[in-house]
């Protein structure tokens, strides 16, 4: 018997090439037009870190501008408790989060449609996402959540582009504390490196402990001559000098060499200055 066609498309679910499900979204409860979202589960192998786990990351295609990450937390949320948010303009490689820079130091967010990665608490979450309805669309804008939009949200931004003298002040002197602390950090394990490297009186260099995950120092062109000279003093020290009869013998020649040939420089210099001599008696 032939499966029924008409109950096939009205199921719960709906999913599209790619492994996608879709899901919609209203932006208020009065809104007849629907927004559409594609997700499936986070499935990179390459990618083996804590940050994005591979068992409980929800992969977001076509997040409207109008959603920040707070409005995507609170929206997945009704399917489980959420860890983090990442929100991008494109699919993008892990990158390992940095330090935490302050609102006035970073570029203006593009508005643009974007794609996130959400992290549950649960890895069951991810499935509850995937289960959810397709014709029950998801609310972003209700009593409990307002999202502004259009001129009242153009104007909460011109307004918050105000920054206080104070607080701007305060935020630099800090930016500007831990860059010092940095740099005298990076001083210091300089100095600890190279005084790890000095060569004591015989010619040794004292060798740590390698650290896992320390990177290598790398030597620069001055630390380089250094090294070459110090190679060339060596041999020097190991020559010996007029040890045998024909090193003396050829010691004596280049030193009567060197005589022969300022004799005769010195004779063309006396000759010259006799030619330049202008006083002429009789």
């Amino acid at each position: 018997m032939a499966p029924n066609r008409r109950k096939h498309a009205n199921s719960a679910t709906r999913v599209i090439p790619g492994g996608f499900t879709e899901l919609s979204l209203k932006f208020d409860s009065d809104t007849k037009s629907e927004h559409k979202l594609y997700v499936k589960e986070h499935k990179v192998r390459a990618e083996k870190s804590s940050y994005r786990p591979l068992d409980r990351t929800l992969f977001v295609l076509n997040i409207p501008p109008y959603c920040s990450k707070d409005v995507v937390e609170e929206l997945f949320s009704n399917f489980g408790v959420v860890t983090s948010v990442e929100l991008s303009e494109h699919p993008s490689s892990l990158l390992q989060p940095g330090p935490e820079l302050s609102t006035y130091f970073k570029p203006p967010p593009k508005q643009c449609f974007n794609v996130g990665y959400i992290v549950f608490e649960s890895a069951s979450s991810i499935a509850a996402a995937k289960r959810h309805p397709h014709d029950v669309p998801l609310v972003v804008c209700s009593t409990e959540r307002t999202v502004q939009t259009g001129v009242s949200k153009w104007i909460k931004q011109y307004t918050d582009s105000f920054v206080k003298e104070e607080t701007l002040q305060k935020e630099v002197d800090d930016f500007m504390k831990d860059f010092d602390q940095k740099e005298e950090e990076e001083k210091e394990r300089q100095k600890e490196e190279e005084e790890q490297q000095k060569e004591d009186e015989e010619g040794w260099v004292k060798v740590g402990k390698w650290q896992k995950g320390k990177k290598a120092r790398q030597y620069s062109e001055a630390a380089n001559e250094k090294i070459l000279q110090k190679e060339e003093m060596k041999k020097k020290r190991k020559e010996l000098l007029n040890f045998y009869s024909w090193q003396h013998k050829n010691n004596q020649k280049e030193h009567i060499a060197e005589l022969r040939k300022k004799f005769e420089e010195d004779k063309q210099r006396i000759a010259l200055l006799r030619a330049q001599r202008k006083f002429k008696p009789y």
